[in-house]
Parts: structure tokens; C-alpha cells; sequence
């Protein structure tokens, strides 16, 4: 059995390259009604999401879209495999640039403030589910399955995975179409 924790490819949203934290909320709003565009998947992950006999997917539009741009269609969308939310500080006086404030935002959800977002420990309980849905789809699959996801959200199910003593055959990296592969020996 196997299974593929892909992330999405490059969302086409990129949004005012300096933003205040205020404007966060909203920048993260175009962000995740956002598709991936024209990105070109690579070979690599063509190849990957061929071999998959059970497909799934969270909801948001880049990871849709990115399955549509690899000719792959869903077998399951659920929200369970949607990334985590990343709690806002109120920081009016600087502008940055979007990523600096997601990762600082990251970095304190974290370290265990998620203010009014979905804490680290339910997102935790979130990704227990998720890798329940896909370890029961490749046992009835009986072949590979891919998921289409999301960064945080995938390296918390690969955590789970592992724990659940599925083996790392390729950690998945930190770039849009990257992938991770776990089987059950």
C-alpha cells in the first residue's frame, strides 16, 4: 500500500507585494480562492499522480485546480484535508511582504497561539481523520492513493503516518508540486 501527499502547484493570486498585517485577512482570502493559473505541473508529479488508483482532495481552488492541470479528477474532496488557518496579529504599522507575514504567523500558530483559527492541537485531530480517510482508501484501493493537499496540513498527516508505523520513502519538500511518499510494508 501506498500513499502520496502532494501539494498543490503555484496558486496564480500573488496579491500588493507589501501589505500591512491588517490586510492579511483579506490577502489570505484572495489566496485561498485562488487557482494555480497556468502552472505547469512537472513530469515528476505527473508521474506520480498516474500511478494513483484512488484520488483525493481538499477543497480549496489550488488544489483542484492543480489536480485538473495533472488530468486527474477527485474520488473524495473533503475539508478535513484543507490547510490550517493562520491566526492574524494586529501589527498595523509595517508593511511586509505577504510570506514574511505568513511565516511569522506560522511560526506563532505554532508555538501555540491561534487567537479566533482552529488551534494546532485540533488541527492535530484534524490530520488523525485525514490519514484515517486515507488509509482506509488504499486498503480498498489496494494500489497507490494520492491526496492533493496543502503544507501544514500534509506534514501533520505525514507525522500521523509515521507514527502509525507507515514508512518515509520520500519527504516531501517544502515547494508547490512536492511530494511525499509513505507505504505500509
Amino acid at each position: 500500500m501506498e500513499i502520496i501527499l502532494m501539494r498543490h502547484g503555484k496558486p496564480s493570486f500573488t496579491g500588493s507585494p507589501r501589505v500591512t498585517s491588517l490586510e492579511m485577512d483579506e490577502w489570505i482570502s484572495h489566496y485561498d480562492l485562488s487557482d494555480i493559473g497556468s502552472d505547469i505541473a512537472p513530469q515528476s508529479s505527473k508521474l506520480l499522480a498516474s500511478s494513483a488508483l484512488h484520488i483525493i482532495s481538499s477543497p480549496l481552488p489550488r488544489a483542484l485546480s492543480s489536480l485538473r492541470a495533472l488530468g486527474r479528477e477527485p474520488d473524495l474532496i473533503d475539508e478535513v484535508f484543507r490547510e490550517a488557518d493562520l491566526p492574524i496579529l494586529r501589527i498595523p504599522a509595517f508593511r511586509l511582504s505577504p510570506i514574511f507575514w505568513a511565516s511569522l504567523f506560522c511560526v506563532i500558530w505554532l508555538c501555540g497561539i491561534s487567537r479566533n483559527v482552529e488551534s494546532l492541537g485540533i488541527a492535530k485531530q484534524r490530520a488523525v481523520q485525514a490519514t484515517d480517510i486515507l488509509v482506509r482508501s488504499a486498503k480498498v484501493s489496494n494500489g497507490p492513493v494520492l491526496l492533493m493537499g496543502h503544507g501544514v496540513m500534509n506534514r501533520l498527516i505525514a507525522k500521523e503516518l509515521i507514527s502509525s508505523g507507515w514508512k518515509e520513502r520520500r519527504r516531501q519538500g517544502g515547494g508547490y508540486w512536492n511530494a511525499g511518499i509513505y507505504s505500509l510494508l
